[in-house]
This record gives C-alpha cells, sequence and structure tokens, in this order.
C-alpha cells in the first residue's frame, strides 16, 4: 500500500496572511486539525490547530475581549507555521510515512508531486488502516500467539487453520518478548474459541489471548 492510496485529497491550504482566528475558523469548519500554507501556487509552510490555539491568550488574562481581538487579527499564519516542512510522495509506502512521522512526532505530511502539493497523509488516515489491517469491524476469533522467530511458523499456523476451514480475516505479526520469538495476532471466521485453542496451542509457543469479538 502506498500513500497515493490512502491520502488525503484534495488538499485544504490557506493564505499565509490569514489571521489566525479566521484559520481556526476554517480548520473547525473543514474539520481538520492541520493545513498546507501556500502562496502563489507552491507550499511555504504547514499550521497545526495548535500552532494557532498556542497564540490565543490565556483566560488568565488582564486583556479586553476588545484588545485581545484586536491583537489576534495582527497576528498571521505565516508567524507560526512551521516552513521547514517533511514531506513525501505518491509512491512512498504507507508504513514509510508511518515511521517518518512517528519518529518525528509530527500528526501529518503533505504528499508532493514535483513541486506541487496533491493531498496530505495524516495519523487519522493511519489508524483507519489500522483498523482494516487488524479486520476491527469485522465479527471473529480473535487469537494472540508467541511463535520462534525461524522459517516455516507462519506457514504451520496458517495451513493448521486453512485445513479447519477457517478464514483469516486479518493477520499481523509483532515485536515478541525477545529476539527469539515474535508475537502474532489474527483474527479467523468460520471457527468457534475451542476449536480454534485446540489446534493452534500445540504448534506455538504460547497463546497470549483469545477472545470472541
Amino acid at each position: 500500500m502506498l500513500v497515493g492510496d490512502r491520502m488525503s485529497h484534495p488538499v485544504i491550504s490557506i493564505n499565509p496572511d490569514l489571521p489566525v482566528v479566521d484559520a481556526l475558523n476554517l480548520m473547525k469548519r473543514e474539520r481538520i486539525r492541520r493545513t498546507p500554507v501556500v502562496k502563489n501556487g507552491k507550499m511555504i509552510g504547514i499550521v497545526s490547530d495548535k500552532d494557532l490555539l498556542n497564540a490565543s491568550p490565556s483566560s488568565a488574562t488582564s486583556l479586553s475581549v476588545w484588545e485581545m481581538n484586536y491583537l489576534l487579527s495582527r497576528i498571521k499564519v505565516k508567524d507560526l507555521m512551521t516552513k521547514k516542512v517533511l514531506t513525501v510522495s505518491e509512491d512512498t509506502p504507507i508504513e514509510e510515512a508511518a515511521r517518518i512521522m512517528a519518529d518525528n512526532k509530527i500528526g501529518g505530511l503533505p504528499v508532493m508531486r514535483a513541486d506541487h502539493i496533491v493531498g496530505i497523509i495524516t495519523e487519522t488516515d493511519l489508524f483507519k488502516i489500522l483498523l482494516e489491517l487488524m479486520g476491527a469491524r469485522e465479527p471473529g476469533v480473535r487469537m494472540s500467539v508467541l511463535i520462534l522467530d525461524k522459517p516455516g511458523q507462519l506457514a504451520k499456523l496458517t495451513n493448521t487453520i486453512a485445513n479447519l476451514n477457517g478464514n483469516i480475516i486479518a493477520f499481523g505479526q509483532f515485536t515478541g518478548e525477545d529476539p527469539s520469538n515474535r508475537e502474532v495476532t489474527f483474527k479467523v471466521s468460520g471457527l468457534d474459541e475451542g476449536q480454534l485453542r485446540s489446534e493452534i496451542e500445540p504448534i506455538v509457543e504460547r497463546v497470549l489471548d483469545i477472545r470472541t469479538v
């Protein structure tokens, strides 16, 4: 899966000279948390709702409403935006985009085609992918097991499920308890908990969790 398959588009962008209040109202209206800042068709920065809210006076201020509104009207998006923006292209693997976001503690990445922004990939998009990956919206038996980290273990697991005529809805592999093992979580339809446990337990290191969801 590539970024271009799951990015949000078209992109809602804003002008660098837009006042903070207007930018916040736009984000609330469009239900977005960050937006690229574009001037003359070129992206020059990115701003988030947190950036804008941090520019607002606290409730403890001694300023009057008129004074606050005047000061806020003087603050523009360009005064608060992040100018050095990390970006990805449409053909970036989705896991690479997720790694960049996690490593840099950011919630979204503009997606570029040459010098033009064509989309944005956000943490919300990644959450939706996780829901699909783990079959969160489909009923079945969800099982987490610990297997040895060596060739043939996954095949043994999937072949056992296939021989039981179970249908694998979701399948994910994660870091185990130590370098010698891996945690595997999967969801299966067409089988009950007891049947699945009795067949899977003998071929894995340990059953960590099993439940019908």
